[in-house]
């Protein structure tokens, strides 16, 4: 369902379609599952719930963008879209990403589409993961969507320091993704605008 609500976006339809009225309220319900066993002492029933999810799967927002704003820094070579990265990086750092999802665009652009939904399905992927093999503790506090990346991770497990480095690893397997999809964007990029 997450994975279809990011691709959504390549047709202008807000992810929140999908993600806000069919899979936030059961992320919630989980959540609130796992509050009430956490203050009673008991175990932890739910791995996938509403702090897991936009912590580890939309790091700086849908998409996880925030890993598109550090391959673009890296290796980006168009000026309008490092020039929209300046400007979308402060905001990604709080998951608010409009500014990359209309003035990149993600919107109508088949060149991020790949990476702009798998990169989140990953970061979910290996956050399960963690979770099950006892690498980092259940996510148990409901934090704000506008808490930044690895401060989330830390804040959800209540305090789990270990959080901070599988949200690290996404990152940095985010960016690698989305690496390659940035060098063919700035090439159509370049085509488009009549650039060399």
């Amino acid at each position: 369902l997450y994975s279809l609500g990011n691709f959504l976006w390549l047709l202008g339809i807000h992810q929140s379609v999908i993600y806000s009225s069919i899979l936030e309220p059961l992320l919630i319900v989980n959540m609130t599952q796992n509050m009430a066993a956490y203050a009673a002492g008991e175990a932890i029933p739910n791995i996938i719930n509403v702090a897991l999810v936009p912590g580890f799967g939309m790091m700086g927002g849908s998409g996880s963008t925030i890993c598109l704003l550090i391959a673009t820094f890296l290796v980006g070579r168009n000026k309008a879209t490092r020039g929209v990265a300046k400007m979308a990086f402060v905001p990604g750092l709080f998951n608010i990403n409009e500014p990359v999802i209309f003035g990149y665009p993600i919107v109508y652009n088949i060149s991020l589409i790949i990476p702009f939904i798998l990169t989140p399905a990953l970061g979910i992927i290996i956050a399960y993961a963690a979770t099950a093999m006892h690498f980092m503790n259940e996510c148990v506090v409901y934090i704000p969507w506008t808490t930044p990346p690895l401060l989330s991770g830390y804040l959800a497990t209540a305090g789990d320091w270990r959080a901070i480095l599988v949200q690290a690893l996404i990152l940095i397997l985010g960016v690698l993704l989305y690496i390659p999809f940035v060098k063919i964007n700035d090439v159509v990029m370049a085509k488009t605008m009549g650039e060399e």
